[in-house]
C-alpha cells in the first residue's frame, strides 16, 4: 500500500505545482485584460477552474497522501522532513495567497501589476527545488 500512496502522491504534488506555477502566469497576462472585457472574462473562468478544480483537491490529496507516508514510513523524527513540511506549509500559503488574488481578479479588484505576479511566479518553484534536495538528498 506504501508504494501505491506514494505514486498518487507523487502525482497530486505534479498537479499542483503545475498549477502553482501556472495561475501566476495567468495573472501577469490577466492585468493588461481590461475589467469587464471577454478576454478578462475568459481568464476568470481559467483561474476559477484551474485553482477549484486542479490545485486545490490536488493539494488535498498531496497532504492527505504525504502524512500517510509520514505516518507509515516513521518519518517523523527525520530533519530533513522537518524542513520538508516548514517548505510545504510556504507552498499550502502560497496557495492561499493566489487564491485571494484570483478572487481580487474575479471582483475586478486586483490592484498589483504584471511584475508582482512574475515575481511570485517564481516562489513556487525555489520552494520545490529544496523539498526535492530534502527528499532526495536527506541531509539531515
Amino acid at each position: 500500500m506504501y508504494e501505491w500512496i506514494k505514486a498518487l502522491h507523487v502525482v497530486a504534488i505534479i498537479s499542483w505545482m503545475a498549477g502553482l506555477l501556472y495561475l501566476p502566469r495567468l495573472f501577469v497576462y490577466h492585468v493588461a485584460a481590461t475589467p469587464g472585457s471577454e478576454q478578462s472574462e475568459t481568464f476568470k473562468v481559467m483561474e476559477r477552474r484551474l485553482y477549484r478544480a486542479i490545485m486545490t483537491p490536488a493539494m488535498v490529496v498531496s497532504w492527505l497522501a504525504g502524512l500517510y507516508l509520514i505516518w507509515a514510513g516513521g518519518w517523523i523524527l527525520s530533519g530533513w522532513m522537518h524542513g520538508k513540511l516548514a517548505l510545504v506549509l510556504g507552498l499550502s500559503a502560497t496557495h492561499g495567497m493566489m487564491g485571494r488574488w484570483r478572487r481580487d481578479f474575479a471582483e475586478d479588484r486586483n490592484a498589483r501589476s504584471s511584475k508582482f505576479f512574475r515575481v511570485w511566479n517564481e516562489v513556487p518553484t525555489l520552494l520545490m527545488v529544496v523539498i526535492v534536495i530534502l527528499v532526495v538528498v536527506k541531509p539531515f
